[in-house]
């Protein structure tokens, strides 16, 4: 990979209490199953998949994600229950609502069309939103051996997102780079 690139992704945080919540979930995985993959970034919920870009235009990026922030409104989001990408992943399921959908929708082509970052494998799939708390590093028979620990379980959270986040990976884990507040007070519209 080149120096000078570095991986990115975009992303919602839930407020740190959920975040604390998914970590000791995450952490319980680690221990008990042997997956840690999900400890290497904090806990959220893709937008963007990640992308390689140019360290040196960097605000660039920036000046993109603020200008489609500015006319975005906070959305709201729910966390209920558990479910999986078997046989593999395990997360905290998120509800798809009309505006998270659209939220993710119009970035993704707000950045194709301004950028030229496009992942082709977002492209030929929905949307699933979603915060893992075990990640592929799970083994198959661990899968099966969790699974009917969290199948049940039940979980409800609810808050409104009013930001997004760009996450940087340093080599070893993703980081927080930037937050960009979403602004509007009234209905967004689609500027693609």
């Amino acid at each position: 990979m080149d120096k000078s690139k570095h991986r990115f992704f975009i992303a919602l945080l839930p407020p740190q209490a959920i975040q604390d919540y998914a970590q000791d979930i995450q952490q319980y995985f680690a221990q008990n199953y042997g997956s840690q993959g999900a400890l290497n970034s904090p806990p959220h919920i893709t937008l963007q998949p990640p992308f390689e870009w140019q360290l040196d235009q960097l605000s660039v990026l920036e000046k993109c994600l603020t200008n489609f922030t500015q006319i975005r409104t906070p959305v709201p989001i729910t966390f209920q229950g558990f479910s999986t990408f078997a046989p593999r992943v395990i997360y905290i399921n998120v509800l798809k609502t009309v505006e998270l959908l659209t939220l993710q929708t119009d970035l993704m082509a707000h950045l194709e069309v301004s950028l030229e970052i496009v992942h082709q494998v977002s492209r030929k799939r929905p949307f699933v939103p979603h915060l893992t708390v075990a990640f592929r590093d799970l083994t198959q028979q661990n899968f099966r051996n969790s699974w009917p620990e969290f199948e049940q379980r039940e979980l409800n959270f609810e808050f409104t997102a009013s930001e997004l986040a760009l996450l940087i990976h340093d080599g070893r884990r993703w980081n927080v780079s930037e937050l960009f507040p979403l602004l509007a007070h009234d209905h967004s519209e689609n500027i693609c």
